[in-house]
């Protein structure tokens, strides 16, 4: 009879779950073909139900061993395939481009917010009064120094002129009989024929007449200058305005401003042209001191970016810094001469100024791109030995070619990240392929 050990087979190492099932099947049907056997080769043993006597003990040892075996082999192999962890390939790690900061000798800069300012503004109003007649240019043009704006009505003021031109020659005539007169008198007077009183007379009489002569020719300088001021000229060259009234409208006008008068329209100057800015007590200080140690012209320097300018392109004069401090804000009032030959600046128009306030000195340099906000600070992320991208917190200055100036915050021999940003999270593993950072702005990978 076969033992318990023939019939309990366990599975090999490498055996599967499904071929290690079939061969216990296999071997519960060979038990139960030699169980068949058995009954045929002892047919005295085949006994009718009611009989006391039981199949061999040894029989059903053997069975329960088997079934005991064939439950804790499936079990113990089902719990080992399923507990074996799959095998997967490690995951690569992102791939970043660094390179160390630029480093060059450069000059401390400070920017400032300003606006552009005319040198020289005029409100065009009319000095005589009387009807608009005409409008000798188009809003918005160029008027040179001469040219003619507006015209008045001059009918008034010629007829004016004309009575006081009358005026004027009627104290001639009256200043011609007094000379005649005097003389008159002073030859009778010679003669013993006329007295002294009549002389005297004659020669008030004369002066008289001379004060009329003067009285109508002033007269006469005034009714010019009301009809000279009846066609209004440009001042200086610049650029005009929107005209504020229409011909055929009645306009007031007053010498001296002390009576209403009407806006025609306004003209400012626009080459050169202002930039007009505040600085604090704090840059104050570290400019004068800049100022004092550096002769030439170099600190009257100063270079401009005008609304989406990549940089300070435009140069200018820095020619005004106001003798007081504002108290109420802290500053003090400065101003800088730009020229403006394309006529592209404006009054009004915002603008950034730098002015040099430290002589050059080694400074760092980044691609503006990799310099990131955070809250109110600034960082960039860098690669340590071991590839850990590590955070580092700078303070920046100004633009330079597209280079971000790294004042502070960042040594000149660590790695920064300037490609592939995206992939280099806080803390996490990556590698590296070396690059250079260009003056362009951008950044060079190396093969």
């Amino acid at each position: 009879m076969p033992s318990s050990g023939m019939l309990a087979r366990v599975p090999e190492k490498n055996t599967s779950l499904d071929s290690y099932r079939a061969n216990t099947y296999q071997g519960v049907e060979k038990y139960m073909v030699w169980e068949e056997e058995l009954k045929t080769a002892r047919p005295e043993d085949n006994k009718p139900p009611h009989s006391n006597r039981g199949l061999p003990t040894t029989v059903w040892i053997a069975t329960g061993v088997t079934i005991i075996a064939l439950v804790a082999g499936s079990l113990k192999y089902s719990l080992h395939a399923s507990a074996k962890p799959a095998r997967t390939a490690p995951a690569s790690l992102p791939n970043v481009v660094v390179s160390r900061p630029l480093v060059e000798n450069l000059d401390t800069r400070l920017s400032f917010l300003g606006q552009f300012s005319a040198i020289s503004q005029v409100e065009i109003r009319a000095q005589v009064g009387g009807t608009l007649t005409g409008i000798s240019f188009k809003d918005g043009d160029i008027v040179h120094q001469g040219d003619l704006l507006f015209t008045i009505d001059p009918q008034p003021y010629e007829i004016a002129l004309a009575q006081a031109t009358a005026q004027l020659g009627v104290a001639t005539a009256h200043l011609e009989l007094a000379e005649r007169q005097l003389t008159r008198a002073k030859d009778l007077q010679e003669s013993d024929a006329g007295t002294v009183e009549n002389v005297d007379q004659r020669t008030g009489d004369r002066r008289a007449a001379q004060a009329s002569v003067e009285e109508a020719k002033a007269r006469i300088r005034d009714a010019q200058f009301d009809l000279d001021r009846c066609r209004i000229y440009s001042p200086f060259t610049g650029q005009i305005g929107k005209h504020q009234v229409s011909i055929g409208n009645l306009i007031g006008g007053s010498r001296t401003a002390n009576g209403p008068t009407t806006l025609l329209a306004t003209l400012v100057s626009l080459d050169p042209i202002y930039f007009d800015f505040d600085m604090s007590e704090a840059d104050f200080l570290r400019f004068s001191k800049y100022r004092a140690g550096t002769k030439g012209s170099d600190t009257r320097q100063v270079a401009l970016a005008v609304g989406d300018d990549k940089g300070y392109r435009r140069k200018g004069t820095f020619d005004f810094l106001d003798n007081v401090l504002d108290r109420s804000s802290g500053t003090i009032h400065a101003r800088a001469t730009v020229p403006n030959s394309n006529i592209e600046l404006v009054p009004g128009e915002f603008a950034r100024v730098q002015l040099v306030v430290a002589p050059p000195s080694p400074t760092l340099l980044v691609p503006d791109a990799v310099v990131q906000p955070d809250q109110s600070k600034h960082v960039v992320l860098t690669v340590s030995m071991d590839g850990s991208v590590v955070t580092k917190q700078v303070e920046v200055g100004d633009l330079r070619n597209g280079l971000r100036v790294i004042r502070s915050g960042l040594a000149a021999k660590e790695r920064v990240i300037i490609g592939g940003l995206l992939y280099a999270g806080r803390g996490a593993k990556v590698t590296t392929q070396d690059g250079t950072i260009t003056h362009a702005g951008g950044q060079d990978a190396k093969e």
